[in-house]
C-alpha cells in the first residue's frame, strides 16, 4: 500500500485554468496554444520525434509553439509583490524572493546543462492593491470573474512603476499572510487575448500565493509551464487519494516533492537542452546497444561509475534513447541516479516510460512504465513508492508490457554511463 501525503496527495500538484475569463482587458483561457506556421518553428528533425499537435502543451517537439518563451538562452523575470488594504505584511519583498531565488534559477541551470539561465528581477517594495484580499475570493478552483479582477487591479497598480517590456516571465506575488489569500491557488494563468503594458503583450502570468517558507520547487514547476511544459500528474475525481500514479517521483512537472525531479530527457530535449546526437532513435524491429550518459551528468558533475572513485567530465554524450510505438506514440529509455538535481533518488537504472503526442496536460502524456510492478521502495519519502523503483537496475532485463519491446543493463562504463541492450520485435 502507497504511503498517504495529507499535505501533499489530497492537496495535490497545482492547477491550471479550466474556464474562459472574459473582462475589459483580456479572456483567460486554459490553453494559450495557437496553431499555424506563423508560430510553428522548425525543431527537430529526428525521425522519432512526434509531431507537436493541437493538445495544451502537446508533448511533440518537431516544432516549437513560439507563442511561448523558448529557454535556450537567457531570460528576465520580474517578482511584483502585491500587498493588500486588510493585512500588514509581516514579511518583505527580499525575504519572499530569496524563498524561491536563486533555487529556482539553480534548478533550470542545472537541468539544461548550463544552457539555459532564468534571472530574476524582484521589486524592492510592496505595491498595494486597490482591494481587500477577500474582495478577489482566491481559491484552488478560482472563479473567472475573481481571478481577472485580481489581474485587472495587479496590472493597474504595477504598470505605473514597472516596465513589463523588459521582461519574458512575470510572477504576481501575493502576501502570503493576508487573510484571502489561498497558497493552493498559485497557478499560471494563460491568456487568450494577452494583456498590454508598456507596448508588449503579456501572455501568461504566474500568479503566486504560497506561504512562506514555500513549497519546494513550486516556482519552477509553475515556470515549467511557461515554457510550455505539461502536468504530468492525475488528479482523482474527487480530489482524494495519491496524484502521482502517472510519473511518481520522476520529473518536477508531475510533483514538486519529487525524490528525483530533474525533467524527463525527452522534455530536455523538446526544450533544446539536448542536441539531436544525444538522442538515439532505436531500430523498430532487431537489437540496438546505446551507451546512456545519466541523466544528470553534464560538466562539473560527479558520476559514481561502475569501477574507481566518482567520475567527472560526462555530459556531451547520448542521454536518450527512443522507439516507436505509433504514430503519435513512443517508449524512451533514460538513465537516473543519484546524480545532479536527482541527488535524492531512491533507486538508480534504466527508467522506462511511454509519452503520448496526443495527451494534453493532465491527461498522462508521459506515464512510467515499472520495471518492478509488485515492489514499492522509500515509502518514507517518496511522493509515490510504487513507482520509486521503477528503473531496470544494473544487470536487470525487462520486457515492456504489450509492446514487443525488451531492455537488457548490461554494464557500466568506468565513467558511470550504463550499456543497454534494446530488443524490439517479437520475443524469443
Amino acid at each position: 500500500m502507497s504511503r498517504q501525503f495529507p499535505l501533499r496527495t489530497y492537496r495535490g500538484p497545482r492547477l491550471r485554468s479550466t474556464a474562459a475569463v472574459f473582462s475589459t482587458l483580456s479572456a483567460i483561457a486554459a490553453t494559450s496554444l495557437v496553431t499555424g506556421p506563423s508560430v510553428a518553428e522548425p525543431f527537430s528533425a529526428v525521425p522519432c520525434a512526434l509531431q507537436r499537435t493541437s493538445v495544451h502543451h502537446s508533448e511533440g517537439l518537431d516544432t516549437w509553439n513560439a507563442a511561448y518563451p523558448r529557454p535556450s538562452r537567457a531570460l528576465d523575470a520580474v517578482m511584483v509583490f502585491l500587498s493588500f488594504p486588510d493585512a500588514a505584511p509581516r514579511t518583505t519583498p527580499a525575504q519572499l524572493a530569496a524563498d524561491h531565488f536563486p533555487a529556482t534559477s539553480r534548478f533550470f541551470e542545472q537541468a539544461s546543462y548550463g544552457k539555459f539561465t532564468l534571472r530574476p528581477h524582484p521589486v524592492k517594495h510592496w505595491i498595494r492593491m486597490p482591494r481587500p484580499s477577500t474582495a478577489y475570493a482566491i481559491k484552488r478552483d478560482w472563479s473567472s470573474g475573481s481571478r481577472a479582477a485580481y489581474l485587472r487591479d495587479a496590472l493597474s497598480v504595477a504598470d505605473p512603476q514597472v516596465d513589463f517590456s523588459r521582461y519574458d516571465v512575470v510572477y504576481f506575488v501575493a502576501d502570503p499572510d493576508a487573510p484571502g489569500v489561498d497558497s493552493d491557488a498559485t497557478k499560471v494563468v494563460n491568456l487568450d487575448t494577452p494583456l498590454r503594458a508598456d507596448g508588449t503583450n503579456l501572455r501568461r502570468v504566474v500568479t503566486v500565493f504560497e506561504k512562506h517558507p514555500p513549497d519546494r520547487l513550486v516556482l519552477a514547476h509553475e515556470t515549467g509551464h511557461v515554457f510550455d511544459l505539461p502536468d504530468l500528474y492525475h488528479r482523482p475525481d474527487d480530489g482524494k487519494g495519491d496524484w502521482d500514479t502517472y510519473v511518481g517521483d520522476w520529473d518536477l512537472m508531475g510533483s514538486q516533492f519529487g525524490l528525483a525531479p530533474d525533467l524527463f530527457g525527452w522534455h530536455k530535449w523538446k526544450l533544446g537542452w539536448l542536441d539531436p546526437r544525444q538522442v538515439v532513435c532505436v531500430r523498430e524491429s532487431g537489437v540496438t546497444r546505446v551507451t546512456l550518459e545519466p541523466l544528470g551528468s553534464g560538466p562539473g558533475v560527479a558520476v559514481t561509475g561502475a569501477a574507481g572513485p566518482p567520475a567527472f567530465g560526462l555530459g556531451e554524450g547520448v542521454k536518450l534513447a527512443v522507439v516507436r510505438t505509433g504514430p503519435d506514440s513512443v517508449l524512451a529509455f533514460e538513465a537516473r541516479g543519484q546524480v545532479g538535481a536527482d541527488a535524492a533518488a531512491c533507486r538508480s537504472g534504466i527508467l522506462v516510460y511511454r509519452v503520448q503526442g496526443t495527451a494534453q496536460s493532465g491527461g498522462g502524456p508521459i506515464q512510467v512504465v515499472d520495471a518492478h510492478p509488485h515492489t514499492e521502495a522509500c515509502w518514507e519519502n517518496s511522493v509515490y513508492p510504487p513507482l520509486a523503483d521503477a528503473p531496470v537496475g544494473l544487470g536487470e532485463t525487462f520486457e515492456v508490457p504489450h509492446e514487443n519491446i525488451r531492455v537488457a543493463v548490461e554494464g557500466r562504463t568506468p565513467s558511470g554511463a550504463w550499456n543497454v541492450k534494446i530488443t524490439a520485435g517479437p520475443q524469443e
